[in-house]
């Protein structure tokens, strides 16, 4: 579907370099699904983790690598990126490009469950957690997120409209049930100041009290 505004603000903000170009495409050739993040959403990203001055960040779902190659460049010298990745072949594929965005030092994939990666990070601290996975587990995830990122820092989750399926009270299927509960749960937790930012396919964004 064409997005002219989208088109227009990646224009200006967010243009893909060679890397970028080069990871959608053999995504595509490689069959991976093609669920990553938009390029103007990859420069929101940027921006929010600037804001908050991240040097530790944690992504749960690689896929192939894009959100986290440009996550990963907003960081200083000194940052670093966990990324979760439950398929080993997309693991792979991640590292590959990673290494061509020359961000192999500053990027650790874990390959395994999301929720068993998680746990073995207890005890680490994060100033930020962006959430582009399986949704059912949605609100677990955020739980660890409160867990794991300090205060002042963010918790952000992609799909929070999931194609205006949320919208829609006939659907009823687990992942539009999960993502409903996320907002809901987002809007309401008082340890949180959040908002759905309504580009594509909108972005959660929550700071930590």
């Amino acid at each position: 579907m064409a997005d002219p505004i989208g088109d227009y603000i990646a224009g200006l903000f967010a243009r893909e370099d060679d890397v970028l170009l080069a990871l959608r495409e053999e995504a595509d050739r490689h069959g991976l699904p093609p669920i990553s993040i938009s390029p103007d959403e990859g420069r929101l990203l940027q921006v929010l983790l600037a804001a908050v001055g991240a040097r530790r960040v944690l992504e749960v779902g690689t896929l192939g690598g894009y959100s986290a190659i440009w996550m990963a460049r907003a960081l200083p010298d000194d940052g670093f990126l966990v990324t979760i990745e439950l398929d080993p072949g997309h693991a792979s594929f991640a590292r590959r490009f990673i290494a061509r965005a020359r961000l192999d030092a500053k990027v650790d994939i874990r390959v395994g469950r999301a929720l068993d990666v998680l746990a073995s990070l207890d005890g680490e601290q994060f100033d930020a957690m962006f959430i582009d996975a399986d949704k059912e587990p949605l609100s677990t995830y955020l739980e660890w997120g409160l867990r794991l990122v300090r205060r002042g820092g963010l918790i952000v989750a992609d799909n929070a409209l999931w194609g205006g399926k949320v919208l829609d009270e006939r659907i009823e299927d687990d992942a539009t049930r999960a993502i409903r509960a996320f907002n809901v749960r987002l809007a309401a937790d008082p340890r949180l100041v959040s908002i759905v930012v309504p580009t594509h396919d909108g972005v959660a964004v929550a700071v930590v009290r």
